[in-house]
């Protein structure tokens, strides 16, 4: 490990080839998708024609990054039937779509034969792993980085495992 630990940023700004992005969990209580949880709960329903209403400063960092030429992948494992949490990220995925990220969906019971890691994590470029650490009721607790080589190499093949079972987003229906 370096001595100085990259941030998130700093990863996404120098990958050079390929972020991919594994989410595990049923729901996540992180701060910042409470507030529009909480209003598509109520009803909200993002608008595909209406982009400034939903374009978020995520959007730009991943339209950017797709456009220096990296390929941006995220994949999620959910329980079916699906948490409510799941099907309001599922209704909002059209906007990573629109950003450029390739997003794919694994029914977990199809997952029972993958060595996963115990937790989620970006892996940029196949060498730095960013881990994801929550509480029981999807609260971000920390993050961790490592480039270590075998945490590296069990994140690839994992990732890998799962995206070649998942389903595009677009095919992908909620039950």
């Amino acid at each position: 490990m370096p001595s100085s630990v990259p941030t998130f940023d700093e990863l996404i700004a120098n990958c050079a080839r390929s972020a991919v992005h594994l989410e595990m969990r049923d729901i996540y209580g992180v701060d910042d998708e409470k507030e529009p949880f909480a209003a598509w709960k109520n009803g909200f329903r993002g608008n595909p024609d209406d982009r400034d209403s939903w374009w978020k400063p995520w959007h730009d960092l991943m339209q950017e990054t797709v456009s220096r030429g990296v390929v941006v992948r995220r994949a999620r494992i959910v329980s079916e039937p699906v948490s409510e949490y799941t099907r309001f990220l599922h209704d909002g995925t059209f906007t990573n779509v629109a950003a450029g990220e390739l997003v794919r969906w694994l029914p977990r019971r199809r997952a029972s034969e993958i060595a996963l890691p115990g937790n989620d994590f970006w892996l940029f470029d196949d060498q730095w792993v960013h881990w994801h650490h929550f509480t029981g009721d999807g609260g971000l607790v920390d993050v961790e980085v490592t480039d270590d080589p075998g945490s590296a190499k069990l994140c690839a093949d994992a990732f890998d495992a799962v995206w070649s079972r998942a389903v595009p987003h677009d095919q992908y229906q909620i039950r």
